[in-house]
């Protein structure tokens, strides 16, 4: 079992910048492929932006390509959504997902084994 815990949600304006954290704790973090996933009401979840477990290789959703960074700190059990150029319909609940241990990135939700319970980004006009 992975417990993981998003962080770092809040309201901000239309073009600012916001970095969310996803941690855990207990596990060895460096096994597991991360990956970010936002829900709005009404909506499945999408797909942001995957790391693998070194933080080589990254992925992006069209939506977050050239303006969200995805990246990970082993030794902290952290990885970062680094969002800017926010626009309302970035409006969500976003959250992390870990894959079991050792498999490769995905933009899959359904390939992702554990959940956090997400924050809240709320971008007004």
């Amino acid at each position: 079992q992975v417990l993981l815990v998003e962080s770092g949600g809040r309201l901000v304006q239309a073009g600012a910048s916001l970095t969310l954290y996803c941690g855990t704790s207990g596990r060895t973090f460096s096994n597991h492929v991360v990956g970010w996933f936002r829900r709005t009401p009404g909506k499945d979840r999408e797909f942001i932006a995957t790391i693998s477990r070194t933080g080589e290789l990254t992925e992006y959703a069209d939506s977050a390509e050239g303006r969200f960074t995805i990246s990970r700190d082993n030794a902290k059990n952290t990885v970062f959504l680094q969002m800017r150029s926010l626009k309302p319909e970035d409006t969500a609940v976003y959250y992390c997902a870990a894959r079991r241990d050792y498999l490769s990135i995905s933009n899959y939700a359904s390939d992702y084994d554990f959940w956090g319970p997400g924050t809240q980004v709320t971008v007004s006009s």
